[in-house]
């Protein structure tokens, strides 16, 4: 707690800062009257406190094991500072504060000071308050002063500020910024304190409003303490202050209300005054009554003139604050002040900052904005205010009713404000009640649909929709006048709507008949319960019944109507899937056989992709079950498929490929209606499969089908396929039954080999696809099945096949730029750009799955790899994924797929260099193969858990460089030896005592070798050490390096930190010689046709061996456990 102001006041001139600024002090009769009340108020206080301490003096102090909130239950008036008040509780705080200010009016500077205190410490600061006298606050060398720095030799952070006629210096402790103060603590004493805080704030103002609020003392040093303090770095202060400040201009507001409302009191007196006969009208009076208008209205602009101060001292400074909570606190102040305060602050000048708030980042934020937007529109009196500001920012207050990343809370807020703004429409005179009503919910309707097609921001009217169920169910719900408005005719009445406005207003009946069923869960919004309660599942399952029983009868209707357009359609087809099945009205078997037909008539005439998947989804909905419906809606599709089956197979009879185009057309919309069909319905009945794989080509350069139907057939024959496997533990009863299965699995992937060589790219894609699904799908019924019981046979894809998946693979995915979309084409068509992008990654993806589910070998997914590095932000995310599944399945293995990139890189590029060719495809530079092990080993975070990985892949790195290396005069060095610049990269991830072992595996594979570490060819394996070393000691010894320059070392030796000549090194070469080498290598020369493989050439040293400079190497700590390698 910070110290008693009078005794932190150490560098305070009392008589001759006190002297000069000292203010004469003049009273009105009426304050000296309020003051005496309040003298005897507080003196009747006293004596109550003075008998609570008494009766407390005598009880046992025995409060240690109490809790808090017990002892400020029983806690009374005994402040000692202002900010022990904040604990009592507002009645308390009047009595203090006012003798605060009786303590004010006999030595305002000791008060003051003690005012100051409270803010310093309500900021949860426990730091030291000093101050000392300014006589003019125009000094320039004063004000260079006021500083915020630290104090290097005392370790303080401090604030030196003017708060005339003082100077503040608040010193507290480096860590306070990071620490919590009252306003942030978790809990309810956050919550609690920033109520009490606000408390004493409105208290003070409403306490010194007729006395000593207009002495120009008191207000001038706080505004100053609030304004400074507001705009400290420290977010203690920062925060504090400014919810102080904003709460402050708060109470002035009520403050300068309450002067309007005498000033019109005094004012209708004066006219009343005026009003009166010569002989009842008294001079003296209306003197009196003009003085005291006069005296208000100067009080009334003084309050108006410290209010303004506040605005442009602390809101316009912290409205922007990087901290949320502060930026929320000043914008609901602001529609507070609005609100109460309209003549001065409804206004542009104020508004565009509320109008601005609301393209926050933060949710919380804008969500003060809606509530304080809300409140004003809910005035009638005000809305002619708002009118420039509704123009201006109707499409913001639109848009944010259809934000998918908004909490639930603030959409709903956004969109009960569009509601209020939509006008209701005026029913005819000569209408009904329900004419009236059906008039009323149209022009509703209409607003709303104006509003939602004029933004133009997407089509997601679900979030509208979630948006407006809390404040609008009413009229969202009302489905019977929704549906009567959609079946009446355009033409019929003047409330008809357009064909634009229909479409719209299906969309908005079926996204409240999901609301309905499924409740506010929308991807993106947040905010939502996710256990409903017992209340709203009632609602929910009453709603759902509700809409079952009238849609169910209406539906067919508006079907019928609407037959001639696919997207209205499509939309409509959808409520079925949300029907209660329970629900009596769903066993009605004419509704339900009048549904059926209209779906059948609308698949005779609509082959889209929307309305035949979504109709499949609805038979899928309405097929299951026992009831009579579902036994009718079973038999519709039953039905459906026989015919197009039948249509089929009699095409297929006849040459129609040959044949006109038209027939061709024909077979390839009863192909996509089977495909949606099998997608979502198990059609093995009609034995599609047989029917079907004739169709696919044996020899895709000769004469077969034409790509639209090979794309279809494909679809439909990998459905066949993934539904004999997920009926396994049903239909597999015998071994027969399962060889046939995997007869099936074969002829499918063969055939499906096939094509991927063919000439159309959607054929190669989607049987590259169907290869996989299969596969995966294989492999997964595999791990699960039972087995006591049948079960599919084990079927491994052929080595050609494997190959060919992978060549696929890096063919097709990972071509073109490196997905930066600077490409122009790829400016020129962002659409475009962004489909091919998903196709590539969906073809990875599976492609994925295949190594992850153990299909293919995790071999195979090491030449993915080896684009991680240039294809990072386009399939960075799934590569990700695949190498954290591999090292839950066999970290080693994983491991060893890395090792296997690295070294195929490397291979590559060395024989790319022999060769002398040019750049070639599939042959990286050495930087971005060094850059790809970085990446890499940036992946084994946990040391502990991958010390067994990190240590093998130094292991094989280095068996790798030595491995059938003989040494002689041709070849002095190992082909591979620049392979331990890139291992270089796995040196900091091992541990202490693997170093060792490490560097003992290395000294093995070189002791048979003579090595000059002073020869260019021998650096790289210098390199190499001088990692491991400086890892060991906490310094960084990697380096980049070029592909088309030497390799250059620090020019700081990594083992500098080593002890001197003669004392026992882990090197394993001598003090002296790192020396000298660092002094060699701070000056490297460049050569212009540098070897990437080569490093910089040193001035000619005596040939060294391993073993000879070698001294104390093996001596390591006694508790070092060691990998064995």
């Amino acid at each position: 707690m910070i110290p008693e102001a009078a005794a932190a006041r150490s560098r305070t001139c009392d008589d001759e800062g006190r002297s000069s600024g000292a203010v004469h002090h003049s009273e009105e009769d009426s304050g000296n009257e309020n003051r005496q009340k309040r003298e005897r108020r507080r003196k009747r206080a006293h004596k109550g406190s003075e008998n609570v301490k008494r009766k407390r003096a005598k009880s046992s102090p025995g409060t240690g094991s109490q809790s808090r909130g017990s002892q400020l239950k029983h806690r009374h008036v005994e402040a000692v500072t202002l900010f022990e008040v904040v604990t009592m509780g507002r009645s308390a705080m009047q009595v203090v504060i006012d003798d605060w200010i009786q303590a004010y009016l006999t030595d305002r500077d000791f008060s003051l000071l003690n005012l100051i205190s409270f803010f310093i410490q309500c900021s949860g600061c426990k730091g030291v308050v000093t101050a000392e006298m300014c006589q003019n606050k125009e000094d320039s060398d004063v004000m260079s002063k006021m500083v915020e720095d630290l104090d290097d030799v005392s370790g303080l952070q401090y604030k030196k500020f003017l708060a005339f006629p003082w100077i503040l210096t608040v010193t507290w402790p480096m860590d306070t910024d990071g620490m919590e103060y009252p306003l942030i603590q978790s809990g309810p004493y956050g919550r609690w304190f920033h109520s009490e805080f606000c408390d004493f704030i409105s208290v003070l103002v409403s306490q010194c409003q007729h006395s000593v609020l207009f002495d120009s003392y008191l207000m001038n040093t706080l505004i100053s303490l609030l304004t400074e303090l507001s705009n400290s770095y420290v977010r203690a202060f920062r925060h504090t202050c400014t919810l102080a400040g904003v709460k402050l201009l708060s109470s002035l507001v009520g403050v300068a209300q309450s002067l309007s409302v005498s000033m019109e009191n005094s004012q209708k007196l004066y006219e009343v005054q005026k009003t009166k006969t010569t002989r009842q009208k008294s001079p003296l009076q209306l003197e009196r009554i003009q003085k005291k208008i006069t005296e208000l209205q100067e009080k009334r602009a003084e309050i108006e003139s410290i209010m303004d101060i506040i605005f442009k001292g602390v809101f316009l400074k912290r409205y922007r604050d990087v901290l949320p909570e502060i930026r929320s606190i000043c914008v609901e102040e602001l529609g507070l002040w609005m609100k109460l305060y309209s003549s001065a602050f409804l206004n542009d000048s104020y508004l565009k900052y509320m109008g601005w708030m609301m393209f926050d980042k933060i949710p919380d934020v804008r969500l003060k904005c809606v509530l304080a937007l809300q409140g004003l529109y809910g005035d009638p009196l005000l809305l002619p205010k708002l009118d420039l500001f509704t123009s201006r920012f109707k499409d913001r207050m639109i848009s944010m009713t259809l934000d998918r990343d908004s909490e639930r809370p603030l959409a709903a807020t956004a969109g009960e404000l569009l509601l209020l703004n939509t006008p209701g429409g005026e029913a005819l005179e000569e209408s009904n009640e329900e004419e009236a009503h059906t008039q009323q919910t149209v022009a509703r309707l209409k607003a709303l649909l104006h509003f939602y097609q004029e933004s133009e921001l997407h089509t997601h009217v679900v979030y509208l929709v979630d948006s407006l169920w809390d404040c609008g169910a009413a009229l969202l719900k009302d489905w019977p006048t929704l549906t009567s408005i959609l079946l009446q005719e355009s033409s019929s009445q003047r409330s008809g709507l357009t064909q634009a406005e229909q479409a719209g207003l299906v969309e908005v009946l079926v996204a409240s008949v999901r609301q309905a069923t499924e409740g506010p869960a929308l991807a993106g919004r947040s905010g939502v319960k996710k256990v409903l309660s017992v209340r709203d599942k009632k609602t929910l399952t009453d709603d759902c019944a509700t809409l079952t029983e009238h849609l169910l009868m209406v539906l067919p209707k508006l079907l019928s109507k609407f037959s001639g357009s696919g997207d209205v359609v499509a939309s409509l087809l959808k409520i079925p899937q949300y029907f209660h099945s329970e629900c009596p009205q769903a066993e009605n078997v004419q509704a339900v056989s009048s549904l059926m037909e209209e779906m059948d008539s609308i698949l005779q005439r609509h082959s889209g992709p929307a309305v035949l998947e979504t109709a499949a989804r609805t038979l899928l909905s309405l097929c299951g079950g026992q009831s009579a419906g579902s036994s009718i809606a079973q038999a519709a599709r039953d039905t459906l498929v026989q015919r197009w089956v039948d249509q089929l197979t009699a095409r297929l009879q006849e040459d129609i490929f040959s044949a006109d185009e038209e027939k061709t057309e024909e077979t390839v919309v009863v192909l996509k209606k089977l495909r949606a069909f099998h997608n979502c319905h198990d059609l093995s009945q009609w034995n599609l499969l047989e029917l079907l794989s004739p169709l696919l080509p044996v020899d895709v350069s000769r004469g077969a089908a034409p790509p639209e139907v090979l794309l279809e057939v494909l679809q439909c024959l990998s459905f066949s396929v993934l539904w004999s496997l997920s009926r396994s533990s049903e239909t597999l009863t015998t071994r027969d039954k399962a060889v046939a299965q995997r007869s099936q699995l074969r002829l499918f992937c063969e055939r499906g080999h096939r094509c991927l060589s063919h000439a159309d790219r959607r054929v190669r894609h989607q049987a590259f696809l169907g290869v996989c699904d299969v596969l995966t799908a294989h492999s997964y019924q595999l791990h699960v099945w039972d087995p006591s019981s049948f079960g599919p046979l084990l079927y491994i894809p052929s080595p050609k096949l494997q190959r060919a998946l992978l060549a696929f693979v890096l063919l097709h995915v990972f071509v073109g730029p490196d997905s930066d979309g600077q490409a122009g084409a790829a400016e020129s068509d962002e659409e475009e750009r962004l489909e091919d992008c998903h196709r590539r990654r969906a073809l990875l993806a599976a492609y994925c799955k295949l190594v992850v589910h153990g299909v293919l070998e995790m071999s195979m997914a090491a030449e993915v790899f080896m684009y991680y590095v240039k294809y990072c932000n386009a399939f960075g995310d799934i590569l990700k994924e695949l190498l954290n599944r591999t090292r839950q399945t066999d970290k080693m293995e994983s491991t060893r797929m890395l090792l296997l990139c690295l070294q195929q890189l490397f291979t590559r590029l060395r024989r790319g260099q022999e060769s002398g060719g040019g750049a070639q495809p599939g042959i990286q530079t050495f930087t971005s193969i060094k850059e790809l092990a970085r990446r890499f080993a940036l992946t084994f975070g946990d040391h502990v858990k991958f010390r067994e990985c990190v240590v093998m892949i130094h292991r094989n790195g280095i068996e790798f460089v030595f491995q059938e290396f003989s040494q002689s005069p041709d070849a002095p060095t190992p082909p591979h030896l620049s392979y331990l610049t890139i291992l270089s990269e796995f040196s900091s991830k091992l541990l202490k005592p693997d170093k060792k072992t490490v560097l003992s595996y290395l000294q093995k594979h070189t002791a048979e070798h003579v090595v000059d570490l002073r020869e260019d060819s021998w650096q790289p394996l210098a390199y190499y050490r001088a990692s491991m070393l400086a890892a060991a000691e906490g310094e960084d010894a990697v380096s980049h390096v070029s592909s088309d320059r030497k390799l250059y070392l620090p020019n700081r030796s990594p083992n500098s930190k080593q002890k001197v000549e003669g004392s026992k090194s882990p090197c394993l070469f001598s003090p002296a010689d790192s020396r000298a080498r660092a002094q060699r290598l701070s000056h490297p020369e460049k050569t212009a046709d540098a070897d990437p493989f080569s490093v910089p050439a040193d001035p000619p040293a005596t040939n060294l061996t391993v073993a000879a400079s070698i001294s104390g190497g093996n001596e390591g700590d006694d508790d070092i456990v060691e990998i064995e390698m």
